[in-house]
């Protein structure tokens, strides 16, 4: 079995105490030769020693030559005379250098060995350090904007190990959290799916894994508005995500079609006297241009109805967020609820590798709560297996998913302290990628650094998102689990992050080359491995509210967390305010804003309206208050 974990700290210690005292020797070694070069390697140490020794040798023979100038009559007698009283210099010499020679291979056979062994360890213990984390541009030195708060962050982190301080960021700190249960799969009286359908729809979605989500479920109260029977949606192959994956290669079909046909008809494939029909040609074809974003249900009677009942059938190409909030009936806003709290189950295939991963971060091997039941089926046992460790306590862990990838840097237009290298990369980037974007930037007036940053608009780094932690209480040694890891900046941008949090771990570091080898070039997949990890994690915590993994996993979390599956979510605004202050904040001050910040994030509030029942399902279309 691999293990699950990087390299302890005494590991990690051992290694760079004896890379500084390599260090250290190697300046004392310079100090003590005339002349040396501390860049020169190690091997020059050797022989600029051997090079001084022979000159001083030499310079020795030039000033003794004068004597055998002025008797050159002399017999070798004399020269045998000179050998015999140099004898111990020489061989003091020779001495000196041997023990210089066996020194030098001492050091890189115990320079060697100590590399083979941390690569050894790094490789059972597939952490962070292993290779197959994907990162950008690797060889960047280390980058941090706030340099001395990371510096109080670990005194912090010290103290709270000596104190045996515990964070309380662990548990949802409202109790009200708890009173709120998943019902979106109740039935409805008197509301069924009627005995005739108006046509056909079909869905072709885009994006990756959670935009084709809530494509499917957006889809499903389409189908029902219009009264219509729905053809299992498909999946459009993205040149940036490059997967192939089809419904059923995801989502378990039967499950799916069975969970909501009391309501709508879902077909898995249209019916022969449709198939022929070029739809395009008949104005059947329905594109993101002809709906609006966050479309009311009255946009789809007026234009979407009459092209059904003509046609008896239309294909929404591309089906993003097409379908509003608010105003939508009730029964409506629940079918969405049952649909991707209850309909959506992800393949055995993916629960297996999921309950793997999961497994191996707790060092648990049973279902520890209904979100566990949920995502990850019969593949977790209701009780722990004897051969697991189950006598221990499992272990807990945080699951952060941190939006720091080069598309939203880029997009974002904010400097992250890069220098004129990152500018110029990250400028290259926004030319190639995003056009539309450098002919907006040419006919507006440019905002500065400092109020981009003011506005909330520039992704958190790794930096911050540790200091975030680290205010919150979370000790050195917590395990976090890396939603993603396609980190822009690569090891220059984490080594902050790693630097107060060392045992990070990410899907590709949990499992083997084996088990990974079924999800290759499946991202979508891939990120569904991601979604349980984070889903099922005692704490969840993202850098950016906004995005699609993070407001499905949350929502998620407070559907069936049952008041006990915390999610922590910064306000990047106000997270501004407190680090323009960076320079001279304390730490206890620092802490305690970035607390406030937290729990006001974690307050327990019925949706808003126009807010999404994904990431809010507290309303009464989703979930039962009970008091």
């Amino acid at each position: 079995m691999v293990k699950q974990w990087p390299p302890s700290p005494h590991q990690k210690f051992k290694k760079v105490e004896l890379s500084s005292g390599m260090k250290n020797h190697q300046v004392r070694c310079s100090e003590t030769l005339p002349g040396s070069d501390p860049s020169i390697g190690r091997r020059t140490w050797g022989g600029e020693y051997n090079w001084n020794s022979k000159v001083a040798l030499l310079h020795g023979l030039k000033n003794d030559s004068g004597k055998f100038n002025s008797c050159k009559g002399a017999h070798l007698g004399k020269r045998h005379l000179w050998f015999r009283r140099h004898v111990r210099s020489i061989a003091c010499m020779f001495v000196l250098l041997s023990f210089f020679f066996l020194l030098d291979s001492l050091m890189v056979s115990i320079f060697d060995s100590v590399n083979i062994r941390n690569s050894s360890t790094s490789k059972d213990s597939r952490g962070l350090e292993e290779n197959t984390v994907a990162y950008v541009n690797k060889d960047k030195p280390p980058i941090k904007m706030h340099g001395r708060l990371l510096s109080l962050a670990s005194s912090a982190l010290e103290e709270k190990e000596i104190k045996q301080e515990k964070a309380n960021f662990w548990k949802e700190p409202y109790q009200q959290a708890a009173l709120w249960k998943p019902c979106a799969d109740r039935r409805t009286p008197n509301i069924g799916k009627p005995d005739k359908t108006n046509g056909h729809i079909m869905v072709s979605a885009n994006g990756g894994l959670n935009q084709q989500r809530v494509a499917i479920c957006n889809a499903v109260a389409v189908a029902s508005l219009l009264n219509a029977t729905l053809v299992l949606p498909r999946f459009l192959y993205s040149n940036v995500w490059k997967d192939p994956s089809q419904f059923g290669d995801i989502y378990q079909e039967e499950y799916f079609v069975n969970m909501v046909k009391d309501e709508i008809n879902i077909v898995k494939e249209l019916p022969p006297h449709l198939k022929s029909i070029d739809i395009e040609a008949i104005g059947s074809l329905i594109t993101d241009a002809d709906i609006v974003k966050e479309a009311k249900p009255i946009d789809y009677v007026r234009k979407v109805l009459p092209l059904l009942a003509q046609n008896g059938i239309v294909h929404f190409l591309g089906f993003g967020n097409r379908l509003g909030f608010d105003p939508l009936p009730s029964n409506l806003q629940r079918l969405r609820c049952k649909c991707n709290f209850h309909a959506l189950k992800f393949v055995p295939k993916i629960q297996q590798a999921a309950s793997t991963l999961v497994t191996r971060i707790r060092k648990y091997h049973s279902a520890r709560s209904v979100l566990d039941k949920q995502l990850l089926g019969n593949f977790m046992p209701n009780t722990p297996s004897k051969h697991h460790g189950s006598e221990r306590d499992p272990s807990k862990y945080l699951a952060l998913h941190l939006r720091f990838e080069e598309d939203m840097v880029a997009y974002s237009q904010c400097d992250f302290g890069g220098g004129e290298n990152e500018k110029k990369e990250l400028q290259s980037y926004r030319e190639i990628h995003f056009p539309l974007l450098i002919e907006r930037l040419k006919n507006s007036k440019p905002i500065s650094q400092a109020e981009l940053r003011k506005l909330g608009r520039c992704p958190l780094t790794p930096e911050e998102a540790a200091l975030i932690l680290s205010a919150l209480g979370f000790k050195r040694g917590t395990y976090i689990y890396l939603a993603g890891s396609q980190i822009y900046g690569g090891k220059s941008r984490m080594d902050p992050f790693t630097s107060l949090y060392p045992n990070l771990v990410t899907k590709e570091t949990l499992l083997t080359k084996s088990e990974l080898e079924p999800f290759t070039n499946f991202s979508s997949q891939l990120a569904a491995l991601d979604f349980i990890a984070c889903a099922t994690a005692d704490v969840f915590a993202m850098t950016d509210s906004g995005s699609q993994l993070s407001s499905l996993v949350s929502g998620f979390r407070t559907y069936y967390g049952g008041g006990h599956a915390p999610n922590l979510r910064p306000n990047k605004k106000r997270l501004a305010a407190i680090l323009s202050e960076n320079s001279t904040i304390g730490w206890n001050e620092f802490e305690d804003r970035v607390r406030k910040m937290i729990e006001e994030g974690q307050r327990v509030r019925v949706r808003g309206y126009g807010r999404s029942i994904y990431r809010q399902p507290r309303c009464p279309e989703c979930m039962c208050r009970s008091y």
